[in-house]
């Protein structure tokens, strides 16, 4: 089953399942509860932490759930924060950081890279954490659409329409969708 957010980030190959790490872990889970998939594919947009390119597209099987206050020492959780899917198909190019907020500071994101941590996106952590709940292979495909710095969503909107059809097309070319 192939899953994407939603909103303006649909296609129509895909299911939608909400915006942000809330939305998507009610919706994917009632999804799972009435229909189990065999497989989770999610794809999506990312906001780069400095090391990828806007429209560069890569594949994830690990997520994390770290906080721009976790890189400043302001918190801690005593929840694992880093996941990763069982599936042994999928690549491993980066790990994705969810939040329900866009970063904005590219002084303090380019901290994430020091932790392995490559691009943003706000769903991908609650599709993997629903996914192990429910023993389901996961992987993502993401597009970058944008840099996670001050012009972050004017960015995001001005190259979204081109990385939707670039991943779209990557797709294709892989052989995932006709």
């Amino acid at each position: 089953m192939i899953i994407c957010a939603g909103r303006n980030e649909v296609f129509p190959f895909a299911t939608p399942i909400g915006v942000g790490l809330v939305e998507s872990a009610i919706n994917l889970t009632r999804q799972c509860l009435f229909d189990k998939p065999d497989y989770l594919l999610f794809i999506g947009s990312a906001g780069s932490y400095g090391e990828h390119k806007v429209f560069d597209i890569l594949e994830s099987k690990r997520a994390s759930n770290i906080e721009l206050s976790f890189l400043t020492n302001s918190s801690y959780t005593p929840l694992d924060n880093v996941l990763e899917s069982e599936n042994k198909f999928a690549r491993n190019d980066t790990i994705v950081n969810s939040s329900n907020y866009i970063s904005t500071n590219s002084e303090l994101t380019k901290n994430f890279k020091e932790y392995g941590i490559g691009i943003e996106n706000m769903e991908y952590f609650s599709v993997l954490q629903v996914a192990k709940q429910f023993e389901i292979p996961v992987a993502g495909i993401f597009v970058v659409t944008n840099f996670t710095d001050e012009n972050a969503h004017e960015d995001f909107m001005k190259n979204h329409k081109v990385a939707m059809e670039k991943l779209t097309n990557y797709l294709v070319e892989k052989q995932i969708i006709k």
